[in-house]
Parts: C-alpha cells; structure tokens; sequence
C-alpha cells in the first residue's frame, strides 16, 4: 500500500510511503498484530526487510515519480547492516532499478536507541553515501528523542500525529507544534506534519509554515500511488487564511517576482545554463523544473562559475545534465505568502537564501525568482511600517493596520466579528491612581485579549486609550470573548491598592466634578458579526468600524457585558 506526502508549498505528491498489510480477513491483516507475531516469531527483521523490498518493486512496477519513504527501525537497520554490510544496497533493491537517491529511510523504534548511536551513525553515514535520506518518525513520541535528533541529522523530521489531531481548534497543540519548529529552524530539518485528516488542520499546518504533510484528507493508503492531490485537499491549501497583506501584492512574496528563465532536469546541459548566465548578465541563479514546470533545484551563478573557470571542468561535465551542479532542496515560495511569513526565512539556519535566492511559485509551479536582499528589505520595511503604527503601550497595531485588516476580510469575502472593547470606569481609576498604574490596566487588558485569541485566525488591536478592535475568525469567539472578559475583571480587581478592593471601588470624581463611588474597571464588548456577503454594494472598512463602535455605545449605555448584532440588523445577546 502507499500513502501520499504532499509538498504544501507546491501543492503537487513529494513521494509516497510504502505501507504493509498482511492477508485479508485474518487477524494479521494490520500491521500492528503482522509485526506482533513476527518480533514473537524472532522474524521481525526479516519481515521489515521483505516488506521494504515489496515496497520498492510494486512501486517501481507503477512508475511514480518522487520520493519512496520505507519504514524500518533501528533494530533491523543494525541487524541487516551486520549480515550484509557494504552490500545491504544491493539487498534492499534486489535488483530493482530505482535510483537510491529516491529512497528515504524512515526510522522507526519502539525501543531505546541511545545505547547504539555510534552504530547507527556508521549505518547512516553509508546509507548517505549512496544517495539514501533518512527520517526520523513518530518523533515526539516515544522513544524519539532530541539526542537522536541532533546526532542523526535527518534530512526530514515525522512529527507525530498527535500534535496536529484538531491544532486548528487547541492552541496547545499549537504553541507545542510552534516549540518543534523552532528547534527544526535551529538544526536546518524540514519538518512533515502526520495525521492530517481535516481541511481545517491542513490550513493550520501550512499557515504554520510546515512544508510537508500526510493524513487521510491528504490521502489514505492505497494499492497504487496517486499522482496528484486530493481535490478537497486541493482546495483547502488554495484557500488563503486573511491577513492584513491580504489581497495586496505589494506584501507578498508576488512583489519580489523577477521573470526569468528556466531549464529543464532532464533536458539542458551544463553548457546551455553557461549560456544563459552569459546572455543575461543580470540573472542570480537559474531555477531548474520538471517537465510539468515544478521546481526541483536552482543553480547560483556565482558558484557555477567558479566550477566552470576551473581546469578541465567544461570539457569533462558540460555535456552533462544541469542537475549536477543544482542545489537540490531550495527555498520554494507560493506568490501568494505574506511578508510576514516570509520573514521565518531570515531566521532560519539554512542562510543559502542570501546567495541563491528563491523560487517563487504559483499552484506549484515556476513563477520567478526572488533574491535574499531584496527579501531582506522588503520585510526591514515591513517591520518599520508596523512600528510606525503600533501603539507604543502594547505593541499592538494602531488604526490603519486595523483598517487594512477588515479590507483584507472584506475582499476575501470572509465570515468574521468586530468586536470593539472598551474599559468601564478607567477614567476614574487613572484619576486616582495616576497614569502608570492606569498603563498597567491597559496592558492587562491587551495581554487577556491576545491570550484568548487564536493567532493564526484572529486579529488583536489597540485604536487608542482604553479601546480595542478583535476581528474573529475563530468559529467559537463568543466563548473566547466571555472568557476573556472574566479574567479581566478578576485581573482588575489587584490593580486596586487595599482599601479599594476592600470597598469594591473608589471614590473620584465624575465628568461633572461630584464626588462619587465608581466599582472596579471592568471590560464590555460590543460585536459586529459581518457576513460573506453583509448587503448590497461595496462595503468600506470605515462602515464596519463605524457600527462597531455604535455596538459598543449600547453596551456602554445598557451597562452589559457583551453586546452582538449583525451587520445592517440588530440582534441583542
């Protein structure tokens, strides 16, 4: 059987992996209770290895392109290495001519390896020489460990299934998916997100920027690998979350596009990308694609010009294919990703970016080059423009990101709630207690805020004052905004001194100049629930901020906690 893993950044099959199943109808169908009987058997070893070259042949026999990901464990690497040596390549393949360098090796272990580290590096170290990946799988699980992680270098990473089960909907999962990332960013490994079975963890994941993933919605195991993804799956990765550079060209990776041409793997010579280089003075590196135009490598000019200028270089490899001098895994990039995204690039370990630059990509396919420096500028300005209109208390963004972000959502015609907060009693609060213990009310009201928001669909910011703008995307965001207003409140309460939380207030005085009792600051929230299509003509960012704020007056007014209607039709809650 074989089960797709799907490149989300190009949205086409990365490769398939290849599954086991035992006879049908008998209890030894799955491969759980297969390999049960098989390691009870003493047979386990030999059972992976069978497994590995039925998975090899059958995969050979349907012609597929892309990569092939085996399963086997430590266990039977180690043993397979100790009977066959310098000739476990020749075993593994039997005679099937498949280019090894199609082949990764995906480790699995249900057992401690850290005993045998040095053993397996020497296994990998050979499997690497001829042409073979390794992955690590099931990692966060089990016995995979960061000790294995650092020593095997793996050219992929199997983040298990467990951490993307509904990441759309818990923020856990997310911010632990976000801690993996980080440590993958810190040792250069791509990571593959396992179990993807809804449209909504497939959006999470790519919008978390993972490159590659595997899950029923993807595709499930099946007797013949599939050659393009998923129609639902397609769609889903299509869909674009908003953001304030939604819709604007000028903030997404489109922007840096520089038309220019490409070679093909299996066509052009090394002599005809010399050419290239020759005719267009200006040309970085030249992107190298498929027959159906999808990137598989870039080739820099500055390093193939050093290699062609060396003795003899042209006469003995300029007739060859231009893949030999390619950089295979370069920083591909949809046309549609944001600067904000694209920033994760500037801090990653692999820095090849600032020389070769990058593909940009459209539905998969080759669409330009971007350079690093351009790259460089546009998000240095990027971080300028959000500074310059951040508030400075928070941090958080001020009127006009708030404005570009509900344009953002009106033009992609989406689904979202405004809801305009705004502080009871704050002015009396800030009387009293003057204005840094007021600047701390308002900094517990942006960190509650932003804490019951999910980052990857909702949007927190601060108009001025005491007043904030959260555009929701989040389906349950009348539960996020009761909870948020009840931790405010409790959290106001210990901004008093003593006697203010004793008295359940403080005495100031009003607009009017009378002395009088004001309870605790407390947060109300009036919310604007804004449809895929609110009415008739074009619907401008001032309007819907406009009958937000006349929401949150009601609230105000009415001296309730959360007020919502739709946009153009009351509806009181």
């Amino acid at each position: 059987m074989f089960q797709p893993v799907v490149d989300l950044v190009q949205g086409g099959i990365y490769g398939h992996e290849s599954l086991i199943r035992g006879p049908e109808r008998t209890v030894l169908h799955s491969a759980d209770a297969l390999f049960a009987e098989a390691r009870r058997q003493g047979l386990a070893t030999r059972l992976e290895m069978l497994s590995a070259q039925a998975g090899i042949a059958t995969f050979q026999q349907h012609g597929r392109g892309g990569y092939l990901f085996l399963n086997m464990s430590a266990t039977a690497l180690l043993q397979s290495w100790a009977q066959h040596g310098e000739g476990f390549l020749q075993a593994l393949l039997a005679g099937v001519p498949l280019d090894p360098s199609r082949i990764v090796i995906e480790m699995t272990e249900h057992d401690p390896v850290s005993s045998r580290l040095p053993a397996l590096m020497d296994v990998f170290a050979a499997l690497r020489r001829w042409g073979l990946r390794i992955a690590l799988d099931d990692y966060g699980v089990g016995h995979s460990s960061m000790q294995l992680w650092a020593e095997a270098r793996p050219d992929l990473v199997k983040v298990d299934r467990y951490f993307f089960q509904g990441i759309s909907r818990d923020e856990t999962r997310q911010k632990l998916v976000k801690a993996i990332l980080a440590t993958a960013q810190c040792l250069g490994t791509p990571i593959l997100a396992e179990g993807i079975e809804t449209q909504e963890d497939l959006q999470t994941v790519r919008d978390l920027g993972i490159r590659y993933a595997q899950g029923w919605h993807l595709g499930g195991p099946a007797s013949e690998p599939l050659t393009q993804v998923l129609a639902p799956a397609q769609a889903a990765l299509a869909a674009r979350q908003a953001s304030p550079s939604f819709g604007r060209a000028s903030n997404t990776a489109a922007s840096l596009r520089v038309q220019a041409p490409a070679v093909k793997v299996g066509r052009h010579t090394n002599d005809e990308v010399h050419r290239l280089f020759s005719e267009h003075k200006n040309l970085h590196a030249v992107a190298v694609v498929d027959e159906d135009d999808r990137p598989v490598g870039i080739i820099n000019r500055r390093d193939f010009s050093e290699r062609y200028a060396q003795r003899y270089t042209r006469e003995l490899f300029g007739r060859d294919l231009c893949s030999r001098f390619m950089n295979a895994q370069p920083v591909l990039v949809d046309q549609h990703t944001s600067m904000d995204q694209l920033s994760r690039v500037l801090v990653s370990e692999d820095q090849r970016y600032l020389v070769d630059g990058f593909i940009i990509t459209c539905e998969g396919r080759y669409d330009g080059l971007g350079t690093g420096e351009a790259l460089v500028r546009s998000v240095t300005e990027m971080r300028i423009e959000a500074a310059r209109y951040a508030n400075p208390l928070t941090s958080l963004p001020g009127n006009i990101p708030i404005s570009q972000h509900i344009g953002a959502l009106l033009e992609q015609g989406a689904e979202f709630v405004t809801c305009y907060g705004d502080l009871n009693n704050f002015k009396p609060f800030n009387d009293v207690y003057g204005y840094w213990r007021g600047d701390d009310m308002i900094q517990l009201c942006a960190d509650t805020l932003k804490q019951h928001c999910d980052p990857l669909r909702d949007f927190v910011g601060h108009v001025g004052g005491d007043d904030f703008v959260v555009l929701f995307r989040s389906p349950d965001w009348q539960a996020r905004v009761q909870a948020a207003i009840a931790q405010f409140n409790r959290g106001a309460i210990d901004l008093y001194d003593e006697d203010g939380r004793d008295r359940g207030g403080i005495e100031a005085e009003d607009r009017y100049g009378v002395l009088r009792f004001f309870p605790f600051v407390t947060l109300s929230v009036g919310a604007l629930l804004v449809g895929p299509a609110p009415s008739a003509g074009r619907i401008r960012p001032e309007d819907i901020a406009s009958a937000a704020a006349q929401v949150k007056h009601k609230v105000k007014h009415g001296s309730l906690s959360l007020v919502t209607e739709r946009y153009g039709q009351s509806l009181v809650l």
